[in-house]
């Protein structure tokens, strides 16, 4: 059976092929035209890391960014690739990168940190990070850089151990309701330990999941009428491991050899509890890294927060804005999809500062749903010497629409002029 033929590629969609190389001149135009009106703060940058997938056959090119890897969508079945984004923190986008679907987020730093600098010149800048993004290496190569980068980084909890006996020495300082903070300095950095009420009992809740998986490790131990195989028995921990997420790491399991029948002999189960007693008494707790010195660490905290706004990009990017799916065959198209869908983002951020100003309470998504109310229609008329009068209107808004444009002092264009053309009306045309 024939294939249809493909549609033709408009001027718009052969437009793609040309944007890329535009994409620092664009940002930095932005960054110019932000720093006019809304004067934001561009020497504290957040940075993190996000991937988007394709639900298409893996038969790319060599070299192609399409590749499988970690999939922060949970979609380890589909290639993907990986977008690395700097924010300031009221959210303004100043670069972001494409990079192939296996990166891994600790090789990403060195290069955005050079990137920012020829782009926007050099600078003393404070940067936010998640742990799991700088290595040791480039954190030195900060602090030794001129003049001097600033950051403040998540820590894995596990290297709470170190400091514990200087710890126990010192009282934790309240910085909010509900959440403590301490303070050690260690060979030019500070480490700042913090205690969250709400995460100590979010963490329990879920500690629950452990005592799931006990019941479950339980009932496979129990005689049975019908003996469970080997094969059958590495399944099912397996899925009720899965259920107990990172708590399952607390217990130790002993399966039966390959050949061996599944007896509580062979089958056996063991709570590490040094080990559940450890993170116990860690929980709830983040552990704050950063080389600034002589800073409060309430301040260290409230700034570590901002890391929120990256988060809720990704989440702008991937919901309102429908980043996905993505058609797109060639390589360079896919990346002029993505320049499309943050400069789309630009203009949400933008309008979301303005609503900060102009109409606080508002959010960007209220206005387009509000907004989504006027429509664009063209409404044809047959002319006595077979041409056609079209006369493009939309549709007059609300009250309660023309309120928005109003409190943004904004002004609705006039109503295009009408146009004549030859040729029958076509079919669905007013």
């Amino acid at each position: 059976m024939a294939m249809p033929p493909s549609p033709p590629k408009t001027p718009l969609y052969r437009c793609h092929d040309l944007l890329v190389a535009h994409k620092d001149a664009l940002f930095t135009h932005l960054a110019n035209r932000w720093r006019d009106l809304f004067n934001p703060d561009y020497e504290v940058l957040l940075y993190d890391l996000t991937s988007t997938y394709f639900e298409s056959t893996p038969d790319f090119p060599e070299g192609d960014k399409r590749r499988f890897g970690y999939s922060r969508d949970k979609r380890s079945d589909c290639v993907q690739i990986v977008i690395a984004l700097v924010l300031t923190t009221e959210g303004f986008p100043l670069a972001y990168q494409v990079m192939p679907g296996n990166t891994i987020d600790n090789q990403t730093l060195r290069d955005f940190l050079t990137h920012i600098e020829k782009q926007y010149g050099k600078a003393k800048r404070l940067w936010l990070m998640d742990r799991g993004i700088p290595t040791e290496e480039v954190l030195a190569e900060m602090r030794a850089s001129q003049p001097p980068a600033s950051y403040l980084v998540g820590t894995p909890k596990g290297r709470l151990t170190q400091y514990e006996e200087r710890l126990l020495e010192q009282p934790w300082q309240q910085v909010r309701p509900g959440v403590t903070v301490k303070l050690v300095a260690d060979e030019g950095e500070t480490y700042v330990p913090a205690r969250s009420e709400d995460r100590v009992h979010k963490e329990r809740a879920m500690r629950r999941r452990l005592r799931r998986y006990l019941k479950a490790l339980q009932k496979l131990r129990l005689e049975r009428k019908r003996p469970l195989t080997r094969d059958n028995l590495l399944k099912a921990p397996g899925a009720a491991a899965q259920a107990a997420g990172h708590d399952a790491k607390h217990i130790t399991l002993t399966l039966p050899a390959e050949g061996q029948p599944v007896t509580p002999d062979t089958f056996r189960y063991q709570i590490n509890r040094p080990r559940l007693r450890q993170a116990r008494r860690r929980e709830g707790r983040y552990l704050l890294r950063t080389n600034l010195t002589g800073t409060d660490p309430g301040a260290i905290w409230e700034r570590y927060l901002q890391l929120v706004q990256v988060e809720e990009a990704f989440r702008t990017l991937k919901g309102d804005l429908g980043i996905r799916p993505i058609y797109h065959q060639l390589e360079t198209r896919l990346e002029a999809h993505i320049l499309v869908s943050f400069l789309a983002f630009a203009l949400h951020t933008t309008l979301r500062a303005r609503l900060r100003e102009l109409a606080p309470g508002l959010t960007p998504r209220a206005v387009f749903e509000k907004m989504a109310t006027l429509q664009m229609i063209d409404v044809v008329f047959p002319t006595g010497d077979d041409r056609r009068l079209t006369l493009p209107r939309y549709t007059h808004p609300s009250a309660e629409v023309q309120l928005l444009p109003d409190r943004l002092k904004l002004t609705l264009p006039p109503q295009p002029r009408p146009h004549l053309s030859a040729g029958d009306i076509p079919c669905g045309v007013l």
